[in-house]
């Protein structure tokens, strides 16, 4: 769901430039994109480091174990490539490859079934993605609006797991010097999916005579940013994050392919610097709240889960760089 989400904020966020253009055009459109999510980026690497917390697991809605995650790390990296524009500017095909390691070192686990405590070695899991995205701009009822079609192929080391994809369309209702507002639309083709049909929304304001805006867009993040030293921005606020990646099992339990999926809430600060015109540092440092972490069967709905883990919140930080050599 993870890379769902990225793809469908997409079309929100470049309507925020689009909107406030005279060239309502494609140009608009990736730029948005490309600034405020580094990971629809050319090349685009980050590296998060989650500090220990708690954890209760239950499997089959029966309790299964309590522990301590000592560490947690993730590394992801993604390549955007642009595989067919219009002379136009208003088509543009566009091919993406995404790829995730992440690391949990355990400390104590203490088993309910057995009543003993005991460690367990450092477990170690890869994600890979690919997607195809055809993106259309136009105008409804004299406005901007971009229609974007995504389809996504993603598994792990061992194979192809799924394909899903998802339509959006997302139009400009309000747009001043200060003022964008967009709503828009999203149908998933995903029967892991508990909503086929969902509505979009973002808002962004320049506050007059100051340097600070706001920046909504939901479900993905709440933003108040400013530009600090001649080329960094910083941004305060609440971002919203799902991570997803394969099991292959093979216990008396659970035996097959099974998805993991973990929805985490983001407080902090995030600062945003660029080294030059084509490659942009990124740190981001605050609190991580994780929602839930569920596991199904593969192509499973969310909410018909066998496993669920809750934890503690805990302390994070990221390095991040991107290059955009085009």
């Amino acid at each position: 769901m993870k890379t769902i989400i990225y793809f469908i904020l997409l079309a929100l966020t470049s309507l925020h430039v689009i909107g406030q253009e005279d060239n309502k055009t494609m140009k608009g459109f990736v730029r948005a994109v490309k600034e405020n999510f580094p990971i629809t980026r050319t090349f685009d690497l980050q590296y998060d480091q989650f500090g220990p917390t708690n954890y209760d697991a239950k499997l089959f809605g029966q309790d299964l174990e309590k522990g301590r995650f000592d560490s947690h790390n993730r590394l992801k990296l993604a390549v955007n490539l642009p595989l067919y524009k219009s002379q136009t500017q208003r088509f543009i095909v566009t091919s993406t490859f995404n790829y995730k390691y992440e690391s949990y070192g355990f400390g104590d686990v203490y088993n309910f079934d057995s009543n003993i405590t005991h460690t367990r070695p450092t477990q170690d899991f890869h994600y890979l993605a690919g997607a195809l995205s055809a993106t259309y701009v136009s105008s409804l009822f004299k406005k901007p609006i971009i229609y974007n079609t995504t389809v996504i192929v993603d598994g792990n080391q061992e194979n192809v797991q799924r394909i899903k994809g998802f339509v959006t369309a997302s139009l400009v209702i309000k747009k001043t010097p200060n003022t964008t507002i967009t709503i828009g639309l999203l149908a998933i083709a995903d029967p892991s999916s508990i909503v086929p049909v969902a509505p979009l929304f973002s808002y962004n304001h320049h506050f007059l005579d100051s340097k600070w805006e706001i920046n909504v867009i939901l479900p993905k993040s709440i933003l108040f940013r400013r530009s600090l030293l001649e080329n960094g921005r910083i941004s305060f606020g609440t971002e919203f994050d799902s991570e997803n990646f394969y099991l292959n099992l093979k216990t008396p339990q659970l035996n097959g392919i099974y998805e993991v999926n973990s929805l985490e809430l983001k407080s902090g600060v995030t600062y945003e610097y660029h080294i030059d015109r084509k490659i942009i540092g990124t740190f981001k440092a605050g609190i991580n709240n994780v929602l839930s972490t569920r596991v199904t069967e593969r192509g499973e709905r969310t909410d018909k889960y066998i496993y669920d883990n809750k934890q503690d919140s805990q302390g994070y930080f990221r390095f991040g760089i991107s290059y955009n050599p085009f």
